[in-house]
């Protein structure tokens, strides 16, 4: 959720997250430490701040690891008579349910800190939504209906308690930010590698009915009893509603630079997720296999996000990381996804693209302290940087359907029939790693 420091799966990291809407009085400063204020908790230990951490580890390897598994049910659901008509339309349910959560991503955290004493209401509310979205889409019989449930319903409360527990989480670490946010990073990658194959054997036993109703009740069991667990470390006397914001980053060619490159990347990046286990079937290999396939994605994603979160605070220049991240991904995607017929070739694939694919999406914060010191500017530049990705989310439904076509070829490029979006996805990281390398060079911006 880095994501991350979430970093993730694409989250906003913690140290980034409302800094600026403190009073002075009760900055917790890297390094320092709030907890000689009168009634206050310390930070960076102790049973609150374990159980915040904890609960909230559970939390994002739950509700975000389910949409992350969604390749499995778009190989599942392509395959059943009754959404056979509208199967074109399939993959817009896997990217809303994570696209809304890119999308939304400004609204809610400006909700979360417009309204601090009601944080815990907000996850009380995203919480059954999400669940609610999943026992729906067992009922739904078309295509729409999942769209609507399993897609919106579900992406529209996964955002909403998201942001709470990132705001909790980043009161109750301080010094030891980056190894809270590493654990919740992690969790979503972790979980990423085991629900794959979790949900491609009750698919495969059971169906998609029972399996999305067997799946809203593990989340109640697991964790309705983590909820009294969230608190905020601050009480709400302390918030104010919004600190005021440096905008003039927007000045900065680079801001541009780097939000162009972002969305750029990001009109190609999501579509491995989506498809890998379809195109997988499209060359004989089983489903578990390619539920396998997913999950090395998953875990080599943990290891790229730890990686390049770690490089960037070493003075690497984010420009060298950034451009690193697209080359490899983009030829990672044309070589080895676009000629790759065997489960051997596609698994390289898949931890290539895991580690650079998704750690160029760690990398936001540091363009965002590229272009601004103030606290309050790098949680906006993150912000409108998560936004701009989840552009290129929503757009994969779309453009799938406009170059997915015709039967599938074992002997051709692609199998002919996904050679489009193969292209597509290492085209978008190379002119995203041009984008970079060009403007490094423009006379005027400052030094990458």
């Amino acid at each position: 959720m880095t994501e991350s420091s979430v970093q993730n799966h694409d989250r906003p990291m913690g140290q980034e997250i409302g800094l600026a809407s403190r009073p002075a009085s009760t900055f917790d400063h890297e390094g320092g430490s709030a907890s000689s204020q009168v009634g206050l908790q310390p930070v960076d230990g102790g049973r609150d701040a374990w159980m915040v951490l904890m609960a909230g580890f559970i939390f994002e390897a739950l509700f975000w690891g389910f949409p992350m598994a969604f390749g499995v049910f778009q190989n599942y659901y392509s395959h059943l008579p009754e959404f056979e008509s509208d199967s074109a339309k399939i993959p817009l349910v896997g990217t809303l349910a994570q696209g809304l959560y890119y999308l939304g991503a400004p609204f809610s955290a400006l909700l979360t800190k417009r309204f601090p004493k009601y944080q815990k209401h907000q996850i009380w509310l995203g919480w059954p939504l999400c669940i609610v979205g999943l026992l729906t889409a067992s009922f739904a019989t078309t295509v729409n209906g999942l769209i609507a449930t399993q897609g919106v319903v579900y992406g529209l409360g996964f955002v909403l308690l998201t942001y709470p527990i990132i705001s909790m989480l980043n009161e109750w670490w301080v010094a030891r930010k980056g190894m809270a946010f590493g654990l919740i990073s992690a969790s979503s990658g972790a979980t990423g590698a085991v629900l794959p194959f979790a949900m491609e054997a009750m698919l495969a036993k059971y169906g998609h009915q029972t399996t999305l109703r067997a799946s809203a009740v593990a989340m109640i069991v697991l964790t309705a009893p983590l909820l009294p667990l969230f608190k905020a470390r601050l009480p709400a006397s302390e918030h104010v509603a919004l600190g005021r914001t440096d905008w003039t980053f927007l000045r900065h060619p680079l801001f541009w630079v780097f939000g162009m490159s972002i969305i750029i990347q990001g009109m190609g990046f999501f579509f491995p997720g989506v498809f890998l286990p379809s195109y997988a079937s499209a060359v004989d290999i089983s489903s578990t296999n390619g539920a396998l396939l997913l999950a090395l994605m998953s875990i080599a994603q943990v290891l790229g996000q730890f990686a390049f979160g770690y490089l960037s605070d070493k003075n690497i220049p984010v420009s060298v990381l950034s451009v690193a991240c697209c080359i490899a991904a983009a030829a990672a995607s044309s070589a080895l996804w676009g000629l790759g017929k065997s489960m051997p070739l596609l698994s390289t694939f898949a931890i290539i693209y895991g580690f650079f694919g998704f750690g160029f999406g760690t990398l936001r914060v540091a363009m965002g302290r590229t272009v601004s010191r103030d606290p309050s500017a790098v949680f906006a530049t993150y912000a409108i940087f998560v936004f701009l990705q989840g552009v290129g989310n929503i757009l994969v439904g779309p453009i799938s359907a406009a170059l997915i076509s015709g039967p599938s070829r074992p002997e051709m490029y692609g199998v002919g029939r996904y050679s489009a979006i193969i292209i597509l996805t290492a085209v978008s990281s190379a002119l995203a790693a041009l984008v970079i390398m060009i403007c490094q060079s423009y006379r005027g911006l400052r030094k990458l």
